[in-house]
């Protein structure tokens, strides 16, 4: 009998909280009391956080309330995965075609280039097809995505893929990444723009700016107005007003699990599809234990390279 053995971690997500502070304070104060009380002025990057907030705001009290959001400088910026590769933070670089880039100033802005080398700007939310990196070593070659994503979807699909969405650091790299573009087609590239910021240093790439804001001037912290839904505002940041917190309790908790296997079964417990259906398997009993989180299962290799191993008879 044969009694194959391995290792297996279990990581738990846990749930960000939410706390309204209705004693009125400047946009910094109140960032500075959100990082001394909580974790940070709160990130709105979807709309499933506007539902929560608007769910939980006490309209008696306030219907403005500052959030995370805060105007610094307006300059496009590339995404890098891979510092040593990518030695210089912000290529010098640029083929914009004629009359670009042209979005709103205010808005999030992300990259495309055409089939022709060339790169526009349009709102991050577009489903394009991206072009990956992948760097090995010295050496970077391009990976055209046959699949329309969103920017960010296309950046987080590029990272745990290959190495990031392109970046062409001169003309040279611009004609490789153009080479694999298909014709008429525009495909996304790892360069954004970076105008409003998080404080907790998420990406903006999620806006939902109440018409006619925000405008020009010393407006440069963000709101959110509950008379509209939750739709943001801006604001002189010293103008005194409720705010709203978010806390991260421990990111992960992290278990390792050994799990042994009876029986003389013929299948190949090394092979990539074999530990495939098992994982889902064990992750299925998890779940069934009661554990409501998001949970992530990894195999731990042993130093050979293997997972599973065959246990000696004598072995108890």
């Amino acid at each position: 009998m044969s009694i194959p053995a391995a290792l297996c971690a279990v990581s738990s997500l846990t749930v960000r909280q939410y706390h309204f502070i209705y004693d009125p304070k400047n946009w910094t104060e109140a960032q500075s009391y959100c990082r001394d009380h909580y974790t940070d002025l709160v990130t709105v990057n979807n709309t499933d956080v506007m539902t929560t907030l608007n769910k939980m705001v006490d309209l008696k009290k306030t219907t403005n309330a500052w959030i995370g959001l805060y105007f610094d400088v307006v300059s496009w910026k590339w995404m890098l995965a891979d510092k040593d590769f990518y030695q210089n933070d912000n290529p010098n670089f640029s083929n914009w075609m004629s009359g670009e880039p042209n979005t709103l100033w205010y808005t999030p802005g992300c990259g495309l280039m055409y089939s022709t080398g060339q790169w526009v700007d349009v709102y991050c939310d577009g489903l394009y097809k991206p072009v990956c990196s992948n760097v090995t070593g010295q050496n970077v070659a391009f990976v055209f995505i046959n699949t329309p994503m969103s920017w960010t979807d296309s950046q987080r699909y590029c990272r745990e893929h290959l190495t990031d969405l392109a970046i062409p650091r001169n003309l040279s790299e611009n004609e490789k990444i153009r080479a694999v573009i298909p014709g008429g087609v525009y495909s996304w590239i790892g360069l954004y723009r970076d105008t409003w910021k998080w404080s907790d240093g998420s990406m903006y790439v999620f806006n939902r700016w109440i018409s006619g804001q925000p405008d020009a001037g010393e407006e440069k912290c963000t709101g959110a107005m509950f008379g509209y839904s939750g739709y943001w505002g801006a604001w002189p940041c010293y103008t005194r007003q409720p705010f709203i917190c978010h806390y991260d309790s421990v990111p992960f908790t992290k278990q390792v699990v050994k799990v042994k296997l009876v029986g003389n079964s013929a299948l190949d417990l090394n092979d990539p599809a074999v530990l495939g259906n098992l994982q889902a398997e064990l992750k299925e009993k998890v779940k069934e234990q009661g554990v409501a989180a998001e949970i992530k299962l990894s195999w731990k290799k042993q130093l050979d390279g293997k997972i599973f191993y065959k246990e000696k008879k004598d072995q108890k």
